[in-house]
């Protein structure tokens, strides 16, 4: 599978400027190798650029770091999709990484050029020059072949990422209160006893209740063995009650 050129975005944007050029000049130089030096830094890319006259110039480009609170977001995003957390730490970037900066009104690269803040050490009054065309194209160049120092630039660091998406991923996943159904209350747990009638001196009615396996069931506030004992009981003295009037009958 081909990898993303992450560079493609931050180029058309530069090269929308209609500076043909000091663009033309740029990739020649960096096709040239005149470009020495390129290191990034949390929103700072750095480089010295040998010129046609033998001289070296310094340039820089500056854009802003995302916040901490950003980040936060973004790697917790990152964190819960288990696609995107395996490709990052085998060492690469989610194809739609930049759809996910973007959920959180972020933006990967520039969209415009009055977001970078840039300077060289020449003379001439264009801005941006020949010197910092030349950096644009070798800092795009290096995102395509580490795609982290988009991150870098942006003010997370590789190891600092995969250090939090490790100890994301390591916490166990908060418990889902829609999919927790909680017990109706009092529903298969024992209510008050209930106030039964004292036994007679003759054999209990309930008896029977006393083979089955307790029953932690609950009718209203009561428990449905005690309301089951009542009930046989006050069945018997109404049957005993009504075989002693047929006999005086």
């Amino acid at each position: 599978m081909t990898e993303k050129r992450w560079s493609s975005d931050f180029i058309t944007m530069l090269e929308a400027l209609r500076m043909p050029a000091q663009f033309q000049a740029g990739r020649r130089y960096l096709r040239a190798g005149r470009v020495r030096s390129l290191t990034i830094s949390s929103s700072l890319a750095m480089a010295v650029v040998w010129d046609d006259d033998g001289q070296t110039y310094r340039t820089r480009v500056a854009v802003r770091a995302f916040g901490q609170a950003d980040w936060r977001r973004i790697e917790r995003a990152l964190a819960e999709q288990a696609i995107h957390a395996a490709r990052l730490l085998s060492g690469r970037l989610p194809d739609d990484l930049d759809r996910v900066v973007a959920s959180f009104g972020l933006s990967l690269f520039p969209v415009e050029l009055q977001e970078l803040a840039m300077d060289c050490t020449c003379t001439t009054w264009q801005v941006p020059c020949r010197h910092l065309t030349a950096t644009f194209y070798a800092l795009a160049d290096s995102f395509d072949q580490d795609p982290f120092g988009i991150l870098t630039w942006r003010g997370r660091g590789r190891e600092e990422l995969l250090d939090h998406l490790r100890v994301l991923r390591s916490q166990p996943e908060p418990e889902n209160n829609q999919a927790t159904v909680e017990k109706p209350r009092g529903f298969w747990t024992a209510g008050p006893r209930l106030a039964l009638p004292p036994q007679g001196p003759h054999g209990r009615p309930d008896a029977v209740l006393d083979l089955l396996e307790p029953l932690d069931l609950t009718a209203g506030r009561y428990q449905v063995t005690d309301l089951l004992r009542r009930a046989y009981r006050v069945m018997a003295s109404e049957a005993g009650a009504e075989a002693a009037e047929d006999t005086v009958d």
